[in-house]
Order: structure tokens, then sequence, then C-alpha cells
């Protein structure tokens, strides 16, 4: 073996085996390595619309209705945060779709949808994010990079767009759920809804209880 392909083979051996960590040993660790789908996997939907990876972002194309993707790797339940950027590309639905762990169950950050405006979690006690609690509109615009945070601790799941609050719920006593069409992302997945949408730099943090 040539000496001059060492510092390419060492890398590509260091990127793997950040993906093949065990989540404890890691506080915070990328979810995305900017170049491929490594660590994720087309969700399961009926007629998905493609994925495609390019300038460091993953596109979703639109489905009919969903395009999304699932991560396939270890995953925390409980305790964790995760922030990504999110773009509507074109379109009128939800371009970020985030459904997520919560403990024994799942729970979706739905970004944009009901017509294009909706936030908030699907589903609380059976409702929609255009029905509970949760819900808030939020003028979004295509072809803008949205910077997300999310956070899921033992009493609450808070979520941050540009760092401005839009979910700050307690689900102590409240039944969590997904709605039937995004059980394929569980139990981490991004899709969009007869939409494109693209997401980035996706990053996934531990927190310790009570942080």
């Amino acid at each position: 073996m040539s000496f001059r392909l060492l510092p390419a083979l060492i890398t590509l051996l260091a990127v793997g085996s950040a993906f093949a960590q065990p989540l404890q040993a890691q506080a915070e660790r990328s979810l995305f390595d900017g170049t491929s789908l490594a660590g994720w996997e087309v969700s399961d939907f009926f007629a998905p619309g493609e994925v495609e990876v390019r300038e460091r972002a993953i596109y979703l194309r639109q489905g009919d209705p969903l395009a999304g993707i699932t991560w396939t790797g270890e995953f925390p339940t409980i305790d964790y945060e995760v922030s990504l950027e999110a773009m509507r590309v074109r379109g009128s639905d939800f371009f970020s779709a985030i459904t997520f762990p919560v403990g024994e169950e799942h729970c979706t950050l739905v970004m944009g949808g009901w017509g294009g405006s909706v936030v908030g979690l699907s589903s609380i006690n059976g409702a929609d994010a255009s029905e509970n609690e949760t819900s808030r509109w939020v003028r979004f615009e295509n072809g803008r990079w949205y910077r997300v945070r999310l956070r899921v601790t033992r009493e609450k799941i808070e979520a941050w767009i540009d760092d401005e609050s839009v979910v700050d719920f307690t689900h102590i006593g409240r039944l969590l759920s997904v709605r039937v069409e995004v059980v394929p992302s569980q139990p981490f997945g991004i899709a969009t809804w007869m939409t494109e949408g693209a997401v980035r730099d996706i990053r996934l943090r531990l927190l310790q209880p009570d942080s």
C-alpha cells in the first residue's frame, strides 16, 4: 500500500468509527456526514419521494404524499437534544416532521403543516398538532434554512426555531403518539408531506438528567 494513501484511509476509518461508537461514549455526535446516508435509510412510506445527498444536505423530493429518512443506529429515549437545519425547497406543507422517542412513546414535531404554517406536536391524547395546546402559527419562507433544536427530558418536550421557543410542553401524564402515516419514521426520522424539503447539520447531544 502506498504511504500516500494512509492519511485518506485513516480518515475513512475514523469517520466509520464515530458512527459505530456507543452513545454513552460521546456527549455529542453528528448524525450526518455531509456526503452520504450512512446511518440512515429511506423511510418505508407508500410511494415515497426520492432522497438525494448533495451540497452537504439531504434533499427529500416530494412524495405521494410522504418522503423521509429514518435513523438506523442506536438512539436515546430520554434526556437528549437534537439540532438540525431544515428548509422547504418548494411546496406548501410540512417540510420537517421530526419523529422522536419519549421514553416508551413517540411523538412528532411538525413544522409547516396544515397549509404551511402550523408548528406543534402530533399527537397529544390523540389530538394532532393543529388541534392541541402546542399548536402555533409560524410563517416559513421557501428556500430559507431554519435552525431547529428539540429537547426531550423526563418532564418536558421543548423546541426552538432560530432560537425562538415554539414548544414548551410538560408531557407527564399525557398520552403521546404519532399519526399512522409516519410510523416508519420511528424511532427517529424526518419526513415531508407533498413538499420538497432539505435537512443538514443533524446533531445529537446527550443531556444529564434535569439539565
